[in-house]
């Protein structure tokens, strides 16, 4: 990843990355420039090491906001949130031991994990692709909750939080934008990024075990929990 930035930084004098209005008529002033971008990416997450033994795959949601440092962009700060669901299964049991089957819902208990974190940024600032590497720290949950509904509900009357557990993680990502738009203002953003999770205790499909007398147990996870996760978005100027 260091190597990447190296090898971008010499291309970096005098090139541009989002702009904002129109360019300056005056002589050695260049474009007024958006500091603040933002962006927001569908993300597919496959698990690595012993994490792919107990889940196989996750879906999701990331974004994030980055002020830049220097005026054509090249180093910037900011952060970067997400969610992701690795498992969820959903099935119809009675609305209470004391009426039998005549109600039932549908129980649905999903695996899930909320990141965030905090770093920096390298990109290329010009050319009509523009690749860059990016780094955070912070923090991860991974949690499972079950929840109620009716067969013709649409929102759910009840739920529980079965287990979680918060730890340290980083990422370490890089990918490419595209610049689209006559100002060159948004841009596609196609990445990958790796996800250092550290030693996490976390619930998968079928941990929760329902037993006769009304309780449940739990057949609790332990590990490190690295994940590669592929984006897809799209960023842009926020003024």
């Amino acid at each position: 990843m260091a190597g990447l930035a190296l090898v971008m930084l010499p291309a970096a004098a005098g090139a541009q990355v989002f702009t904002v209005g129109k360019e300056s008529n005056k002589p050695g002033v260049g474009p007024r420039r958006s500091p603040v971008f933002a962006g927001l990416s569908l993300s597919y997450a496959v698990p690595q090491q012993d994490f792919k033994e107990n889940v196989k795959q996750g879906f999701g949601l990331d974004g994030n906001v980055h002020y830049k440092l220097d005026r054509q962009g090249i180093f910037s700060l900011g952060g970067e949130l997400g969610f992701l669901g690795y498992g969820r299964e959903t099935k119809r049991v009675p609305l209470s031991s004391t009426i039998g089957g005549r109600i039932t819902v549908d129980l649905t208990t999903s695996n899930n994990i909320f990141w965030m974190g905090l770093g920096p940024q390298i990109t290329a600032p010009s050319g009509p692709i523009r690749p860059y590497v990016n780094g955070t720290a912070g923090f991860a949950v991974f949690w499972t909750e079950s929840s109620v509904k009716g067969t013709f509900a649409d929102e759910e009357f009840a739920s529980t939080n079965n287990y979680d557990d918060a730890i340290f993680a980083w990422t370490g990502g890089a990918g490419i934008l595209i610049p689209v738009g006559q100002s060159k203002q948004g841009a596609i953003d196609i990445g990958a990024r790796w996800h250092g999770n550290g030693n996490t205790r976390y619930l998968k499909r079928g941990d929760i075990i329902d037993l006769p007398n009304n309780n449940v147990q739990l057949r609790v996870n332990e590990g490190e929990t690295p994940m590669l996760v592929w984006r897809l978005g799209v960023k842009w100027g926020l003024f």
